[in-house]
């Protein structure tokens, strides 16, 4: 079975607007040098404005035309949606361009047959806003073809697929342009005349993808759908062996319950957003109480916090037989490093010590460092190894930009700049070239008189043409003569 929708985006968003029905409103989007009708309204056409046609030209021949901005993949989102909704008739459901392919084998007869099956789905489309048009035939070719160009007859009997698809024009098979412009000039006007044509003809001049569409119109070449797949219901069940009916009890099973199903939503990356608990009682009746979270989560203790809130709204009367928990709505939730303590004890944690004691274990005590602000000018001194976990700070660190990676010696490097305080246009660091786009500063930091003696210097952040930031700084004045210029960290 194929579906068509005439005017899918134009019916979808008056379905959310209802004072756009009456109207001639189209959709639009910048196409080169020019904005495109992408998609028009069925009161659009009639007054003259189609798909493909120049805005400047469907308002000179439309002066009441409303135009709105057309919204990247908004098609695909929607008919995605509807596809999800005709799985209630058929599990096999495939997009396909502007309308749906249904596998409908040993379908139809829950409904009565192919007629009201088929009259069910349509009427249930236009009910909810859409110009839908549907055929049923043997294979997904005919049924495309018939649903978008035939006028009458929207149910083809087995093995009729030649006559059904014979008046139909050549685009009907779902061909290129190219191919399709080719037949045109060559005076076919319907595929009837393609029919009777020798296939090694066919494929000498206009190559394989057109016999293979005539074949699998017709049934010679089995045509696979690309199934829609639905979201995966997220449910956990618990039965109780006894009914249950108190608190404690009630509070035992939705930790359970959160317990796996956070598991497999941490296993696909996903957090909540919205759960509901579903208690069936002994008497037959069901009581549920939801939550909702501002950002996914997929924490026990957070949900189960949460969840302890609406308990009291529980009421188990002779008692809870079973418990389902659902998700209906979730996010995907960004990977982040797990805490090592549930609680702020900091460096404190006698955990964090015993890990660091394992790895040292295994990499050596001298890999594992811990380093503290130092109330020195030179950078390179301004750091000094902790003596314990326990150790805290004399001063704060620097709030002015530091590199991820600051080298123990500056490494000198050649440098072409404007004079006398300009950053670098050009530095050459071990052979490589570096062509500064960005750079920032000076920072000038001063040499410590009462250690030793020397130039000042000048520091600037620089990004280079690939992208990648590095800290380099001019020791001494420019102008000095003996002035030379250094590369000391590298940003992230």
């Amino acid at each position: 079975m194929a579906i068509w929708f005439r005017h899918l985006l134009t019916d979808g968003l008056a379905r959310r607007r209802p004072e756009l029905k009456e109207l001639p409103f189209v959709l639009a989007a910048p196409v080169k040098n020019k904005i495109i009708i992408t998609a028009s309204s069925l009161a659009a056409e009639r007054e003259g404005a189609f798909v493909g046609m120049a805005v400047a030209d469907a308002r000179a021949a439309v002066p009441e035309l409303l135009v709105i901005d057309a919204i990247p993949d908004q098609a695909a989102k929607l008919l995605r949606l509807i596809g999800l909704g005709c799985i209630r008739y058929t599990p096999i459901v495939s997009l396909d361009r502007d309308g749906l392919l249904l596998d409908i084998s040993g379908c139809a007869h829950l409904w009565g047959g192919e007629r009201e099956y088929l009259k069910e789905i349509v009427l249930k489309l236009r009910a909810a806003g859409f110009d839908a048009r549907a055929a049923i035939a043997d294979t997904p070719g005919t049924a495309w073809a018939v649903a978008r160009f035939a006028a009458r007859h929207p149910i083809i009997a087995s093995d009729q697929q030649v006559a059904a698809i014979s008046n139909l024009p050549p685009v009907a098979l779902r061909l290129e342009p190219e191919v399709l412009e080719r037949l045109q000039k060559l005076g076919f006007r319907s595929i009837g005349p393609l029919l009777a044509i020798a296939p090694q003809s066919l494929r000498r001049r206009f190559g394989t993808h057109l016999l293979l569409r005539i074949d699998q119109a017709l049934g010679r070449v089995e045509e696979y759908l690309e199934v829609l797949v639905p979201p995966v219901p997220y449910t956990e069940r618990l039965p109780s062996l006894e009914p249950i009916r108190t608190v404690p009890g009630i509070e035992i099973a939705i930790e359970k319950l959160l317990e796996m199903l956070c598991l497999r939503l941490q296993g696909d990356g996903l957090g909540v957003r919205r759960a509901i608990l579903k208690c069936h009682r002994i008497d037959g009746k069901k009581v549920q109480v939801g939550i909702t979270t501002t950002k996914g989560s997929h924490s026990v203790s957070h949900l189960m916090r949460l969840f302890r809130l609406q308990i009291d709204k529980i009421e188990p009367a002779l008692g809870i037989e079973l418990f389902v928990l659902e998700a209906p709505r979730t996010e995907e939730m960004e990977v982040v490093q797990e805490q090592l303590w549930a609680e702020s004890k900091g460096l404190g944690d006698t955990s964090l010590a015993e890990l660091l004691d394992r790895i040292a274990g295994k990499v050596g005590a001298n890999a594992i460092q811990r380093f503290l602000p130092s109330e020195n000018h030179w950078p390179e001194r301004s750091v000094k190894l902790a003596g314990s976990l326990t150790e805290q700070p004399e001063t704060a660190w620097p709030e002015l930009p530091r590199p991820i990676r600051l080298l123990n010696e500056p490494e000198s490097i050649e440098v072409m700049a404007l004079v006398p305080d300009h950053p670098p246009k050009v530095f050459v660091h071990k052979g490589k070239r570096h062509t500064v786009t960005k750079a920032d500063g000076p920072e000038r930091i001063g040499r410590e008189w009462w250690q030793d003696h020397g130039q000042h210097r000048d520091y600037y952040v620089v990004e280079d043409s690939e992208g990648c930031r590095y800290w380099v700084f001019r020791s001494g004045h420019y102008d000095g003569g003996d002035a030379r210029w250094y590369l000391h960290g590298y940003f992230a």
